[in-house]
């Protein structure tokens, strides 16, 4: 190491900056390496504009976030948008979107994935990948035939559909049989299933009571049948090749982030769900932070709405500052207020009123809801500061 950058570590780790601003301000000094004068009055410029950056003592940005998004929210339309181009696969977006985000949804209403490949130059890669992502029951590979007189179901497969999706008819055999436990006669590329026979009496009525038995049996194969999943994730039924920039990316409609980030070929750096409860059990909580914040964002933009992204990462940082994603409601953020008035205002005024008062709990009136509630000053800005008068003697 030279002396040169000895010397601007020694001035600049002091300094009461984030990690990340100090690590740019040294590469930026090393670069281009000014003056001892010049560099006091850069580093002097770089604390004040972070100073400034900073907010006021007092202010209150819960009220001045929650202010921000909810007043551009009155402005979103209810539709719902194709997906980034891909007619093929829609999403929720507008006021739906952004409310099923900040709700922390555990199940979407379209949830979708972004899967980037580490070779994403050749559609011919982008599409075995594809293949090996979306979902292939037999209805795919060929035609089902019920034979309700014979009590059997013929399945006559596409042999180019097999060849297709890089499956051979072994591979269809054997996860047939273990999936379904009943034996399968191969005539080429015909297959012919029979559910298991029952016992039968020799009486007429004893028989006409097992062909009934046998029909419902078959009936129950044939719709087990077509719920075995030949190749890929059964959550996932559709995958969308499209080419961005230089590289083909997969757009899936549905999502299973773990499963799709063992296939070979998927790059896990840059795939991504828009399900942060999701992203949250994948990649942990400050990915899900990332996420949520990325979700919200992308769902103002897309309406041509301008948020500043302070706002939305103090929701986002509180959302999942415990742990995990919690939404902002009665059952996260708003009913974990320590104020009962603050958490009656927000829904079933009733029952928090009552609870709080057979515990015979206090409310400190500290907050900005319970203040406005009984008609005080509120903590904040003004609100904060008290004067004190010094009597002249």
């Amino acid at each position: 190491m030279s002396v040169t950058e000895e010397s601007i570590k020694e001035r600049v780790s002091p300094l009461p900056l984030p990690p990340k601003i100090r690590d740019i301000l040294s590469k930026e000094l090393l670069e281009n390496a000014p003056g001892e004068a010049q560099m006091d009055e850069i580093i002097t410029k770089v604390l004040e504009g972070y100073t400034n950056a900073g907010i006021e003592p007092c202010e209150p940005v819960g009220v001045v976030a929650a202010q921000s998004i909810g007043e551009p929210g009155t402005q979103m339309t209810m539709r719902t948008f194709h997906y980034a181009g891909v007619a093929e696969i829609n999403v929720t977006l507008g006021l739906p979107r952004l409310i099923e985000i900040l709700d922390a949804r555990k199940n979407p209403s379209t949830p979708v994935m972004t899967v980037y490949l580490k070779d994403g130059v050749s559609k011919q890669r982008a599409q075995e990948v594809a293949w090996s992502i979306q979902k292939t029951t037999i209805t795919d590979l060929g035609e089902i035939i019920t034979d309700r007189s014979n009590r059997r179901i013929t399945i006559e497969l596409d042999e180019p559909a097999l060849y297709e999706r890089n499956l051979t008819l072994p591979d269809v055999i054997e996860k047939l049989e273990t999936k379904l436990k009943v034996p399968i006669d191969v005539i080429g590329y015909t297959l012919i299933l029979a559910p298991k026979e029952t016992a039968s009496k020799t009486t007429k009525e004893g028989e006409d009571a097992q062909k009934v038995v046998t029909l419902g049996a078959l009936v129950q194969l044939g719709r087990n049948l077509k719920k075995v999943v030949i190749k890929g994730i059964e959550s996932i039924p559709r995958v969308v090749i499209q080419r961005n920039d230089s590289e083909y990316v997969l757009y899936t409609q549905g999502t299973a982030l773990k499963e799709a980030l063992e296939v070979e070929g998927v790059d896990p750096t840059r795939t991504v769900s828009n399900h942060p409860g999701e992203i949250c059990e994948v990649f942990g909580i400050e990915a899900a932070r990332n996420s949520v914040i990325n979700e919200i964002m992308a769902t103002l933009r897309e309406q041509g709405l301008n948020v500043n992204i302070k706002h939305i990462m103090l929701a986002s940082d509180m959302m999942t500052c415990d742990g995990e994603v919690k939404q902002i409601g009665r059952h996260g953020l708003s009913g974990e207020k320590a104020s009962i008035l603050a958490r009656a205002a927000f829904e079933v005024t009733v029952n928090h009123l009552i609870d709080a008062g057979m515990r015979g709990e206090v409310d400190e009136l500290s907050g900005v809801t319970e203040n406005v509630i009984v008609g005080q000053p509120i903590h904040l800005g003004t609100g904060d500061v008290h004067l004190v008068v010094k009597p002249q003697v």
